[in-house]
């Protein structure tokens, strides 16, 4: 598993913000995404086009060459914190303000900014070979001159395309010639629309039809496609053929379409390019990448903000004092400049070399190896998050629908006992008579049926109500034709728009009754003992939505009987099928395991009725008005009276320790949302299974909207509700939120858990940004696809599984420094900087305590290690020991002022670095190589600062009993303190661990 932390993921580029999935961007022009209009596409014209359009390249980089250093530092300077720093250099250039050398500011400035500026770069480079490697993907062009290579960035609207199987479209294409036989393919969209269900496509009829692919640049034939939009579940079109006799005109729907970012899961295909760059659909559901800075930081901006108010009122209170003689206004610039060290650089420098640490350690974390961190500025957001919002496919689960139970009402069958579905599947094919045809045995219904026979029906029900294609490969190459003949099982793989339509296939092949061939009209089925059942497949009812069930007609070709086999949700088969008393009670048995339950019934026909439906369904199929509804009750006139067969319970198959990790995460006070593209259905079976809805909370379907009444009784509906986990829908979340905004986040904010449910990639990030509007806290996203990358961008953490102000007013309130030079670098960075960086490996308990005991977690939440409380309680202490030593300095030097110097510095070093040891709770061996390296860098430096500090002073016993007493002074009182509190006030963490 790789998992990547921060705000960069492939393969899509990000050109714009959209906050509503509507069919069209209201703010493109602003975004400068130019007019989006209709276009007439050529086939293998594109010096035909009408307009301009934009290069096929993803882009996922913040800066270019241009942008990158004014980015960079724009990014730096805007937060008060950093420009602080910048003034307080710059002033330096001021002759009046010049308090000592340039160097003093300039160097821990700029130490700070090469940092920054290298860390940006390094992203940069990474993002910018990631961009290159997938713009360099090479792919196949029909051209005049025959079949050319292109690279991706080269490809236009216009371009015919080969795509072959396993390889990901490279711009929204019109699907115009398959090489499977059915003539159909199939994609995979996960990485669009978040769903394992592979989609079925279709090509053009016309141009389907045609002998050879190089014959489409021999046809004059266009494209009509509307304006470019952000809906990857529809589209409008029209194919035409002008040079046709007469000539040829086709609509084009979402069936005919090969979106970029999908994956060809069979034969190879060609395609019109229609929408390349900006204008493709996965871009226009992404949002573009952002800088993202922790809450860590904000805080102490907030601080230093706080800080500098009290420089400003000290500064005052000198210039007062004065009287306001002579230039105060620069006395007072003079004050601010020498009492900046309140605010030290070298917390920008620890806090920057800190965060580098922490994703170091991310990285070689043993427990989640293979992570890549892809934005070092905010790893410690993860101490601090309020809300997990997490994709389902791929994420939570393994992509994988695994079969679990099959009840037939008087007995159920599980993983443990299913050799006896196999062998009654095996009996039922080795007695003769195994069973008759309908019209031959009338009154067969009445009679008792043995177990056997049950279990046999239920399994061929199964093995053909669905949408499952068998295909054919070796050696990762298809050859349908030849591997057909011996429907060799090593050589065949399912494709299907469902995982869990594959899972009951192969549990049927697992029983006996295996699915071999298939296309548009025929289905064939192996028997235990070899012999080979084909079925015609009269009707096609696929599954809808609004239905929720799926139908299938099909003639026996060895019986010549015509059954009409159905299944769905329980809550719609249940006034379907024929009186009985366990349908309910066992369906609510089964879900609560968490598992996906689907009723399975048939219905004999004769020919008479048969007939008698197709006329009627083929003449509401031709009409003009109200087809839909036409349709629909034709068939539900079949839909009466079905016989019960069985059901079945599948399970998607979860990731490992999932439902350990939500539960931590649920007692560490960490509310999780399931945001997913996937079913309704198939999302509630996923929470329940996974445990994200624990046992004893209710689960609170939110009924389908679409007005703003039904949505304001749902939601007074849903009010009602007490600790219930919410289930909604992207369309019913998108009228609530156009209309109940306010009223339905601060419902769901009080969920224990909420899973929405066929949500679009733009959905998922506005959740996120509304999540942090209306709450304030930190969110942190998790994905697994592209569809996921908005999601990922904008939560504040995205994974993707990749004292010194004392001196002036002793001496007459002179505004000159006491440290200069050296001693003021050298105390920002080499003689403090490693004990404080040491903090980082610091842990209040052990990693297998914080597991076992995960409520510790919402301490972090509290966000107490910096508070105001605890921000003035260090405020209070940096006086004091300020004081101590500058008055103890002053109290004990002997004649010169150089030794006070000397003093107060050594001292000042001393109680800095004991100040750290008080700090930390559990040792590590680095942090006292770290205590000891500033001390001995100090010591070693004292040859070089002669100019500053007497160097023969510092070794008499006078010199080291005073720094001695006045160290002790500064920090004894402060560790009694911490000892008591420790004592009789501990913190929760203490009591685990003592």
């Amino acid at each position: 598993m790789q998992i990547t932390i921060g705000n960069n993921k492939q393969p899509i580029s990000f050109n714009k913000h959209i906050v509503l999935p509507s069919r069209c961007c209201p703010w493109s022009r602003c975004c400068g995404m130019g007019d989006f209009r209709p276009r007439t596409v050529w086939l293998g014209r594109p010096d035909k086009r009408e307009q301009r359009y934009p290069r096929n390249v993803i882009n996922n980089q913040k800066y270019n060459f241009f942008t990158f250093l004014p980015g960079v530092l724009f990014n730096q300077f805007k937060y008060f914190f950093n420009l602080y720093f910048l003034l307080l250099a710059c002033s330096q250039f001021v002759p009046e303000l010049r308090l000592g050398a340039l160097y003093t500011y300039w160097v821990p400035l700029g130490f700070v900014l090469i940092i920054t500026i290298v860390r940006e770069a390094v992203e940069e480079v990474r993002c910018f070979l990631r961009d290159k490697e997938v713009n360099s993907q090479i792919y196949s062009k029909l051209s005049p001159r025959g079949t050319v290579k292109v690279k991706s960035s080269g490809i236009q609207v216009g371009d015919l395309i080969i795509v072959e199987k396993n390889q990901r479209v490279p711009a929204d294409m019109i699907f115009l010639r398959t090489s499977e036989r059915n003539g159909s393919c199939f994609l995979r969209t996960d990485q669009l629309d978040g769903e394992t269900d592979w989609k079925l496509r279709l090509p053009v009829a016309c141009t389907q039809r045609l002998p050879t692919a190089a014959d489409l640049l021999q046809i004059r034939s266009f494209v009509y496609a509307e304006e470019p939009n952000i809906d990857i579940h529809n589209f409008v079109g029209t194919f035409t053929r002008e040079d046709g006799d007469p000539p040829v005109n086709e609509s084009l729907s979402i069936e005919n379409t090969l979106w970029a970012s999908t994956v060809i899961a069979s034969g190879t295909v060609v395609g019109v390019v229609i929408y390349t760059g900006k204008e493709l659909r996965s871009v226009m559901n992404t949002s573009k990448s952002r800088h993202k800075v922790g809450l860590f930081d904000l805080e102490v901006n907030c601080l230093t903000k706080i800080l500098f108010g009290a420089l400003v009122v000290v500064s005052l209170v000198m210039v007062a004092l004065q009287h306001f003689a002579g230039r105060w206004y620069l006395q007072i610039f003079r004050f601010l400049l020498l009492f900046s060290n309140i605010v030290p650089i070298s917390l920008r420098v620890n806090l920057d070399m800190g965060k580098m640490v922490f994703s170091w350690m991310i990285r070689r974390d043993s427990k989640i190896p293979g992570t890549v961190v892809r934005a070092s500025t905010i790893p410690e957001q993860l101490g601090r998050i309020s809300y997990l919002l997490t994709d389902k496919t791929g994420t939570l689960t393994q992509n994988e629908m695994v079969f679990r139970r099959l009840h037939l009402g008087t007995v159920a069958y599980g993983m443990d006992s299913m050799d006896e579905v196999q062998s009654h599947v095996f009996s039922a094919y080795t007695q003769p008579t195994h069973e008759l045809p309908a019209t031959r045995a009338p009154a067969a219904t009445k009679v008792r049926k043995t177990i056997s026979s049950r279990v046999h029906e239920a399994v061929k029900a199964i093995a053909l109500v669905h949408n499952v294609t068998p295909v054919y490969e070796s050696n990762g190459v298809t050859d349908q034709a030849e591997a057909e003949q011996h429907y060799e099982d090593a050589c065949r793989v399912y494709q299907a728009s469902s995982p869990d339509e594959v899972s009951l296939v192969q549990w049927t092949e697992s029983v006996g009754l295996t699915l071999v061939g298939r296309d548009q009209s025929s289905m064939q089925l192996r028997t235990p003992t070899g012999q080979i059942l084909n079925f015609t497949i009269l009707q096609i009812f696929p599954f809808t939505y609004e239905s929720k069930r799926m139908g299938i007609i099909v003639r026996d070709e060895s019986t010549g009987e015509i059954t009409f086999y159905m299944k769905g949700a329980d809550v719609v088969m249940a006034g379907i099928v024929q009186y009985n008393d366990w349908l309910e009670e066992e369906c609510g048995n089964m879900a609560r395991e968490g598992l996906r339950v689907l009723v399975v019934a048939k219905k004999s026909l004769t020919e008479e009725q048969y007939q008698d439906f197709e006329a009627r369904y083929v003449q509401a199929k031709l009409s003009v008005h109200d087809r839909s509804l036409k349709v629909a009750t034709v068939i539900e006139s079949l839909e009466m009276e079905m016989e019960l067969l069985c059901l079945t319970g599948v399970e998607d198959q979860l990731q490992a320790d999932v439902r350990p990790t939500l539960e931590i995460l649920r007692n560490a006070g960490i509310k999780v949302w399931m945001l997913t593209g996937d079913k309704l259905e198939t999302a509630t079976c996923t929470a329940k299974n996974a445990h994200l809805v624990t046992r004893n909370q209710d689960i609170h379907i939110f009924r389908p909207v679409t007005t703003r009444g039904e949505a304001h009784l749902e939601l007074n509906a849903f009010r009602r509700k007490h600790d219930c986990a919410l289930v909604i829908s992207g369309d019913s979340l998108e009228v609530c939120l156009k209309f109940y905004e306010y009223e339905l986040m601060e419902l769901a904010c009080q969920c224990p858990a909420v899973v929405c449910c066929r949500c679009a990639p733009t959905q998922k990030a506005q959740i996120v940004r509304l999540l942090q509007e209306r709450t304030g806290k930190l969110t942190c996203a998790v994905g697994d696809g592209g569809n996921d990358v908005s999601m990922i961008q904008e939560a504040d953490c995205g994974v993707g599984v990749e004292g010194k102000a004392v001196f002036s007013s002793v001496f007459y309130f002179a505004s000159v420094p006491l440290y200069q030079g050296f001693l003021i670098i050298g105390y920002s960075t080499l003689y403090t900087m490693f004990p404080v960086f040491s903090l980082v490996l610091d842990k209040d308990v052990k990693s297998e305590v914080a597991m076992l005991y995960p409520e510790l977690y919402k301490d972090l939440l509290k966000g107490r290690p910096l508070s105001f409380k605890t921000f003035l309680i260090w405020v209070l202490i940096s006086i004091y020991q300020g004081s101590i030593i500058m008055y103890g300095a002053l109290l004990l030097f002997e004649s010169e002022f150089v030794h006070i110097v000397a003093i107060s510095f050594t001292s000042l070093i001393l109680t800095e670095l004991l100040m750290v040891a008080l700090t930390i709770q559990t040792w590590h061996w680095l942090m006292i190589v770290a205590e000891l390296l500033s001390l001995a860098c100090y010591i070693a430096s004292l040859v070089f600062l002669h100019e500053f500090i007497d160097i023969y002073f510092i070794a008499t016993l006078s010199f080291v009993w005073k720094v001695t007493a006045i160290t002790l002074v500064s920090c004894l009182p402060l560790y009694i303190l911490k000892y008591l509190r420790r004592r009789f006030s501990p913190p929760n963490y203490s009591k685990l661990t003592s």
